[in-house]
């Protein structure tokens, strides 16, 4: 049961009025964090990395970590390659055992933003089980060090929206509705809530078969969460405020403790605080005891 793939997740929390959280981990510390985050809350869970950090440790050593951690776990876990934009190693991170990955070609024509993802996802779907993520439009802000300006964005066209799930075949749909990546400069973002409903009515109203994700969730109002997954989102991406907890509790810690050189104190007080940040999010998602 513990090792599963997005859609399975995302499927049963849509049908059940929920969505499921997606957390991009940086190391072993905030891995291991997430993981005990969910076991505690009986909470689904999808593990999350962007593609700088598997290129840094490596996609089978985070396979392997994802394996072990997930296979004894008594809830559903899925590691997810997130906002790869090189189709090569979205198959690599595949071959290496990811069993959910995003394909972002979001930046690419129509045209070939469908050729690209359909490449990937006949790749996906004909070695196993791995679902897969598409996006159409372009979300603000920076996502593993790809900055995308206001001005360069574009909201998901509902229409497209339904011709690319059919002509690419993907698993997971991220469509843009005006949310952004890294840190929201208002407390108030305009987001397009009717959007995703529309496009969850176009895709799914006979029962959900394609699954619908929200990025940028770091910063959200918790009444816009709400609404969002009223509107069919049942995935949430949240990254930013876990490298934000992260880099606080190392700067506190050191900042109190300079005569100290105990890495393994350092690692306590990060694991805490990215404990917290996802206990807190499993709660705003009610993906509590769901799993």
């Amino acid at each position: 049961m513990a090792i599963v793939n997005t859609k399975d997740l995302l499927i049963e929390a849509a049908r059940n009025e929920y969505a499921v959280g997606a957390f991009n981990i940086t190391n072993l510390v905030s891995f291991k964090a997430v993981v005990e985050a969910a076991i505690d809350k009986r909470a689904p869970v999808i593990i999350q990395t962007s593609v700088k950090p598997a290129k840094f440790f490596g996609s089978n050593v985070l396979v392997a970590i994802y394996k072990e951690l997930a296979g004894s776990a008594p809830i559903p876990i899925a590691i997810q390659l997130d906002h790869c934009t090189e189709v090569e190693y979205c198959k690599q991170c595949a071959k290496s055992g990811y069993n959910s990955i995003m394909i972002d070609a979001s930046k690419f024509p129509f045209a070939e933003n469908i050729n690209k993802t359909k490449e990937v996802v006949d790749h996906c779907h004909k070695i196993g089980n791995i679902s897969v993520e598409g996006e159409l439009g372009t979300i603000t802000g920076v996502e593993d060090q790809v900055r995308i300006a206001e001005d360069q964005s574009q909201l998901c066209n509902p229409d497209q929206a339904v011709d690319f799930v059919k002509q690419t075949g993907v698993d997971v749909f991220a469509p843009a509705i005006g949310t952004a990546h890294g840190v929201y400069k208002v407390k108030r973002p305009k987001v397009d809530f009717e959007r995703l409903g529309k496009i969850n009515q176009l895709l799914n109203s006979g029962g959900v078969k394609i699954p619908l994700v929200v990025h940028g969730g770091t910063g959200l109002p918790e009444d816009y969460i709400s609404k969002l997954i009223e509107m069919g989102g049942s995935k949430f991406n949240v990254s930013t405020e876990l490298k934000h907890a992260l880099i606080d509790a190392t700067f506190k810690y050191i900042s109190s403790h300079q005569e100290e050189y105990d890495p393994g104190k350092v690692d306590i007080q990060v694991r805490d605080a990215i404990y917290s940040v996802v206990c807190h999010w499993m709660e705003l998602l009610s993906s509590v005891d769901k799993a």
